[in-house]
């Protein structure tokens, strides 16, 4: 396995431990885009949401918001952000595996390039993430595609990793996909996804 998903913890803690926000202090550009699909007041939880970019912005749209990642280091600048934008999120440092997934609970479930988790990894998380919708849920999700591997502006150099749109409609069949769509755009989102790349986002319901 590629050395940077041997410790995960310590790779990010690292990587966070920069006085810049990695990936910038705006929401991924995509999930913004749906903003008129949020209801204010539902529950949301942002995966694995590093320094807090997506959780807080989520917050800013009237959702109250879980958030974690594995990174201390990550959830401590999270923590600086949120406040800077007077917003509430309830924080937690925990890996997918560790987190406490709670049955049809979320309205919103953001996942947004969690893509250090290998094939087994990453359908237990996407099973969990199903299970935690609440009937009429929403998932938002966005990642690389493998042409991002001839673009190098980001994301893990691991083909396993990566996102094909058959791959999502597999491991997404129990939900209805409204969105599914692979293009190329560039990236400006801190220092870590930067430049043209090549990206694939999904939006789906739990029907209810």
């Amino acid at each position: 396995m590629h050395k940077v998903f041997t410790h995960p913890q310590e790779t990010w803690d690292t990587r966070f431990s920069s006085e810049n926000y990695i990936f910038g202090k705006e929401p991924n550009v995509w999930l913004a885009r749906h903003a008129a699909m949020l209801k204010p007041g539902g529950r949301a939880l942002a995966v694995a949401d590093g320094e807090g970019r997506n959780s807080v912005w989520l917050a800013t749209q009237g959702l109250q918001v879980d958030a974690f990642d594995i990174s201390p280091v990550g959830i401590e600048k999270a923590k600086k952000l949120a406040a800077q934008e007077q917003a509430e999120v309830n924080f937690s440092v925990s890996g997918v595996q560790d987190w406490s997934w709670k049955p049809a609970h979320y309205d919103v479930i953001a996942a947004i390039f969690v893509q250090f988790a290998d094939p087994e990894m990453r359908a237990a998380l996407f099973a969990n993430m199903i299970a935690s919708l609440k009937p009429g849920g929403l998932l938002l999700l966005q990642g690389y595609t493998p042409k991002q591997l001839e673009y190098k502006t980001g994301g893990p150099p691991l083909l396993s990793h990566l996102y094909t749109e058959p791959m999502l409609r597999e491991a997404f069949a129990s939900l209805n996909i409204m969105e599914l769509d692979s293009y190329d755009e560039v990236l400006n989102e801190g220092t870590q996804h930067s430049g043209m790349s090549a990206l694939i986002g999904m939006v789906a319901t739990l029907a209810g």
